[in-house]
């Protein structure tokens, strides 16, 4: 079900307590010389079209959210940006929205690493609100791990930013926006790191031209075969946030005993 496309009728019809909402997140920004300002959003909306597609009667996919969290991109500019508190509104607002319409499944499905932490805040900040909801959120490439791992030829096996992920990704699914001519080596990523304390720097302080990694490496191949890992784990994933009790107490959520 696509909500853009139904009309108000027919979404009344829907039903509320026995379908997930998802709401796609990403973002438009640089992404090196090779690869398109909206390659977070392309890549996003590809992998949430496709799980609503495999289960169109129990998921309702809401117009992806392209406008992200993205200050540590502006000094390369080509990006565009929306303030954390504006964006933590932002994705509030849209979920209560739903929330206040009945739906009681919300998946914030992530497409931008910028992304994660607003989003969790804001789950965080509507549940004291919604206590009998189930309120979800995580990152596309939670999904496919160990085939992504595996398929991946660069040291880089997790995913960075226009690196041989998303590179092979937008290789499969829009290879016409792909400069793979003008990918190459990245060099060494700048760690956030220090002993595991977090450091916070932008995309001109960890890299020298915007992007990880070895998007070299990508191949169209490659990100077949990650798309349709990632996708087959999230329908896997859609189905528990479909069947998973609701309820406000320990007892409506704990599993029967023994």
């Amino acid at each position: 079900m696509i909500y853009e496309t139904l009309s108000a009728a027919a979404l009344l019809k829907i039903d509320r307590e026995n379908t997930l909402v998802v709401i796609p997140m990403a973002a438009v920004e640089q992404h090196g010389p090779h690869m398109p300002t909206g390659t977070d959003k392309i890549l996003c909306t590809a992998v949430a079209e496709a799980i609503e597609k495999k289960l169109p009667a129990e998921i309702l996919l809401i117009p992806t959210l392209w406008l992200g969290a993205s200050a540590h991109h502006l000094r390369f500019g080509s990006t565009l940006d929306s303030a954390l508190d504006t964006y933590i509104a932002t994705l509030c607002d849209v979920a209560r929205s739903l929330l206040d319409d009945g739906f009681k499944r919300i998946l914030f499905l992530n497409g931008h690493g910028g992304n994660t932490d607003p989003m969790k805040i804001a789950v965080r900040e509507l549940q004291p609100d919604y206590v009998d909801s189930l309120l979800a959120a995580g990152c596309y490439w939670a999904a496919g791990v160990e085939t992504r791992e595996k398929t991946l030829e660069g040291e880089h096996k997790f995913v960075g930013h226009a690196c041989e992920f998303e590179t092979s990704l937008m290789l499969h699914i829009r290879p016409d926006l792909v400069a793979i001519e003008c990918a190459e080596n990245a060099g060494e990523l700048i760690s956030d790191d220090m002993g595991g304390f977090y450091i916070s720097r932008d995309m001109l302080q960890r890299t020298r031209k915007g992007f990880t990694g070895r998007p070299d490496l990508a191949s169209a191949e490659k990100g077949k075969t990650i798309f349709e890992a990632i996708v087959r784990e999230l329908v896997v994933r859609a189905k528990e946030f479909l069947i998973a009790p609701l309820g406000s107490e320990y007892e409506d959520l704990a599993p029967p005993p023994a």
